[in-house]
């Protein structure tokens, strides 16, 4: 495994570094470095663990954590994935709702306008709306998944989310939007509940606590991404249009809701 870390942290560091020129270089926007720069710590996390594993110290705790996340159950490796996507997705619209309602369906950029503010207070009542259902429909899921399975479950929730963001960019009623809430909320109570109940059948018992805290890095990593490449997306590819940014995090969902197929579930 030392050989292994050692190896692959090379990759990692020079991967960074190499696109951190690059960002540099072609003047590329300064939030690309977070990604560029993410790349680069991965690696010197692998190397530090590599050193430290050679040592035969194994019992460090960043050794420990990483030897974990490279040695993780395939269930979990293949849940990782959703999750990866899943939430990009909903970054995605935590982020971009805002201003792609107020400029694609209500016409302004203004926010000192009074319509701006209104189609942002429309949002945070469609957030409202999504997180209710979510929590209505929690109840049923359970349900849902004895008489199907909860891949199945997951995947249709995953494909209800993915087509209420896409939705979006059709949409000139606002009020339709609570339409598209329906399915973002389904995809949220999923997402809140599914992956854990089939993780906690496939984790060791005695590492159950490390490997759930490794499970939630992929809640963090796909928001540091966005949080890199989504601002570059809507100002040099997407034109401005925060709109398309939500389709992007609908796309985002539809590849969560395929990659669900690929999960092994024993239950």
């Amino acid at each position: 495994v030392s050989r292994v870390f050692l190896n692959r942290s090379i990759l990692w560091i020079s991967v960074g570094l190499i696109l951190s020129y690059i960002i540099y270089h072609f003047g590329f926007h300064p939030e690309l470095y977070i990604f560029s720069a993410g790349l680069g710590v991965y690696g010197v996390m692998m190397l530090i663990s590599g050193l430290i594993i050679r040592s035969g110290n194994l019992k460090n705790g960043i050794a420990v954590v990483m030897h974990d996340l490279y040695r993780m159950p395939k269930t979990m490796a293949q849940l990782a994935v959703v999750q990866f996507f899943s939430w990009f997705a909903l970054f995605a619209m935590w982020i971009y709702t805002t201003a792609a309602v107020t400029k694609h369906i209500y016409g302004t950029t203004d926010p000192t306008s009074e319509l701006f503010n209104q189609g942002a207070d429309w949002v945070g009542i469609c957030f409202a709306v999504y997180n209710g259902f979510a929590a209505a429909v929690a109840f049923l899921l359970p349900v849902i998944a004895k008489r199907t399975s909860r891949k199945f479950t997951h995947m249709v929730a995953l494909v209800a989310g993915g087509l209420g963001l896409i939705s979006i960019y059709f949409i000139k009623d606002p009020n339709l939007l609570l339409v598209s809430m329906v399915g973002v909320g389904f995809a949220w109570a999923s997402i809140l509940s599914m992956p854990y109940a089939i993780l906690a059948g496939a984790l060791p018992a005695n590492k159950m606590g490390t490997y759930m805290g490794i499970f939630n890095f992929f809640i963090v990593i796909p928001q540091i991404l966005a949080a890199s490449i989504l601002g570059f997306f809507t100002r040099d590819l997407f034109g401005g249009e925060a709109v398309y940014a939500i389709v992007l995090g609908g796309i985002s969902m539809f590849i969560a809701a395929a990659t669900v197929m690929f999960v092994k579930d024993e239950h």
